[in-house]
């Protein structure tokens, strides 16, 4: 962290990536006018529209038209959210920025704790923590504190904090580092997590959300998991090696058993139903690790093929100065000053 920060003296950009959000813009910065007005003077807003189809992106400009601290960047279609998040991070400027919603389901004054936080010099990060899920559904509840233990067995170089999203404040420094990350499956949590080096949590209780609809659904959610797997342990490849020698192993004690009880017994006539339930269980082993490695090598192809992360139509309000481009050219931009 920036030592030399004055209480008084530092800018916070505020990242909010939207899709289809129009009802939820205005009430969006009346909030954060009203809740943050003793700060509002240091914060700059950070839209990122990612290919809406309803009038998000006329709302967002209606609304830098009154205020000069509220920028668009606006992607040329849909890319999710985690692009949106790396698309916010590469063009802010503040000494610090913050990841939130629109939906006002990460509460703004919040923030006024974050930064008091972040300006003591001791935290690099400083996210919220979801002491109350109660007003999420039983099932969500439960496949995201599983999700949360899961990754961390298998993942011990990278730990994730139970019950946090992606609502946090992070410093220069750490935007810095993200910048360095090029991979194109992006899990912003786990690259967010990898690359703090001080952090501190700040519990919060997370009301419901009061306009708009959610644009996550459980396959979403599945296929978000598994990503956020597979970019940080190998772990579910190298277990099929385990899983094939304890199959082997008693594979090996059965063939024992059926000599045994030949030279003993005589032959057995051998039985429709167990030869049918072998032959199962070992092919639904091959498909299931197959299916592991094929996630993997997809993965691969698709970092090979070096597409950018987004793609911009535009940018609007205060950054507007800045040539929209993609991720990829700023990422081999900064590699070229490096080596030279």
């Amino acid at each position: 962290m920036n030592n030399n920060l004055k209480n008084s003296n530092y800018s916070l950009s505020l990242i909010v990536p939207v899709y289809n959000e129009e009802v939820a813009i205005e009430p969006f910065i009346n909030e954060i006018n009203n809740k943050l007005s003793s700060i509002r003077s240091h914060i700059d807003i950070v839209f990122i529209n990612d290919g809406s189809k309803d009038k998000t992106k006329s709302e967002i400009e209606a609304q830098i038209a009154k205020d000069d601290s509220i920028s668009l960047i606006n992607f040329a279609r849909n890319f999710g959210k985690e692009a949106a998040m790396t698309a916010g991070l590469n063009y802010v400027k503040g000494d610090a920025a913050v990841i939130l919603d629109v939906d006002l389901q990460d509460p703004p004054e919040l923030i006024l704790e974050f930064v008091r936080l972040w300006q003591t010099g001791e935290y690099d990060t400083v996210y919220g923590v979801r002491v109350d899920r109660s007003k999420d559904t039983f099932l969500k509840r439960v496949t995201a504190g599983g999700f949360y233990r899961f990754f961390n067995f298998l993942s011990a170089e990278t730990i994730l904090p139970e019950n946090v999203g992606d609502f946090r404040l992070i410093d220069r420094c750490v935007i810095e580092a993200v910048k360095q990350l090029p991979e194109r499956n992006r899990f912003m949590k786990g690259l967010l997590a990898w690359s703090s080096f001080r952090s501190i949590g700040v519990d919060f209780q997370r009301p419901e959300r009061n306009v708009g609809d959610t644009k996550f659904n459980y396959w979403k959610l599945w296929n978000f998991a598994m990503d956020g797997i597979t970019s940080f342990t190998a772990w579910p490849l190298r277990v099929w090696g385990f899983v094939g020698f304890g199959i082997s192993f008693l594979s090996f004690i059965f063939l024992m058993y059926v000599l045994i009880s030949t030279v003993f017994f005589g032959v057995h006539t051998p039985g429709y139903a167990s030869t049918i339930s072998v032959v199962l269980f070992l092919g639904g082993i091959q498909l299931i690790s197959l299916g592991v490695i094929g996630g993997y090598i997809s993965r691969i192809y698709t970092e090979l093929k070096q597409r950018p992360i987004y793609l911009v139509e535009g940018v609007y309000g205060k950054y507007s100065v800045k040539q929209p481009k993609s991720v990829v050219a700023e990422t081999n931009k900064e590699l070229e000053t490096t080596n030279e």
